[in-house]
């Protein structure tokens, strides 16, 4: 009884970070960028009890005499999906969408007074008044500062008439004299192990320590060339979580919980009557 019991607690607590899982990529339906992850389960360690060692061999049987006793399963890995999203025209001139996979704006934040770089797939920026008079940085929702080439914030002169991003991520504004003219270039990264990713909240990646992971910088991300153009402005990617299948999988992981819960009722019936027996 006690292994009944103890296999379907193990599976139980494992599901229910399925769930969990689940659960996260349901509310980010709506979230611009957003990618889901799935999970996998693997099967824990079993037992052979050979509860009958005297018993002559059962001719044609394939699997081993006796009883095979497992412990239960495991979440073994939650992998992120990197699968492109729909895009939703906005026609708004700070919207960006990636049309490529893999490929993230990189953004400089601020945490406890240190600057830390960061990943997102959300292009709805904004711009934000600066201490230089004259001058406003490209950000997002959050306030974070989205970088050039050079790791460097961007920034532009709060007197022109219109902004304008092309597919390699060159920004050009139109001054009041009608004249054009480059202002920054976005810079883009590719990540070769979007596993690696840790997120980080806000909708955004960081990576993990590389050294103690005996991985090095060019093993894991690359900087997109500035002649390759994967940008479209007026767009936003939309969440790449499919709500049916969401919905589907999550009833499926419910049932097993139940499945489980209920083979712990039985079990415990199933004492409680050996128990009056006696």
């Amino acid at each position: 009884m006690n292994r009944s019991i103890l296999s379907a607690s193990s599976t139980m607590a494992q599901l229910q970070k399925k769930i969990d899982t689940i659960g996260q990529n349901l509310a980010n339906t709506n979230t611009n960028g957003f990618k889901r992850r799935e999970t996998s389960f693997n099967d824990l360690l079993f037992q052979q009890i050979n509860n009958q060692p005297d018993a002559p061999k059962e001719v044609g049987r394939r699997t081993p005499d006796g009883i095979r006793q497992g412990s239960g399963a495991k979440l073994s890995e939650t992998n992120i999906r990197m699968e492109q999203g729909a895009l939703n025209i906005t026609e708004r001139p700070l919207d960006l969408a990636l049309t490529r996979p893999n490929e993230f704006f990189e953004l400089l934040t601020e945490e406890n007074g240190q600057y830390l770089t960061r990943y997102t797939r959300d292009g709805a920026f904004y711009l934000s008044p600066t201490e230089e008079e004259g001058q406003l940085a490209l950000v997002t929702s959050k306030g974070d500062y989205v970088v050039d080439g050079e790791g460097e914030p961007i920034y532009l002169p709060d007197n022109y008439k219109n902004i304008k991003f092309t597919e390699t991520g060159e920004i050009i504004v139109t001054n009041d004299d009608n004249t054009e003219q480059s202002v920054g270039q976005l810079q883009l990264v590719r990540v070769i192990r979007p596993q690696l990713l840790l997120s980080t909240g806000d909708n955004q990646y960081g990576l993990p320590d590389l050294e103690a992971l005996n991985l090095f910088e060019e093993e894991v991300f690359e900087y997109v060339d500035p002649t390759e153009g994967s940008i479209q402005q007026g767009a936003l990617e939309m969440s790449n979580v499919d709500f049916a299948a969401e919905m589907t999988e999550l009833m499926t992981a419910q049932r097993s919980y139940q499945f489980n819960a209920k083979s712990i009722s039985i079990s415990d019936q199933m004492a409680g009557l050996i128990t009056s027996l006696r």
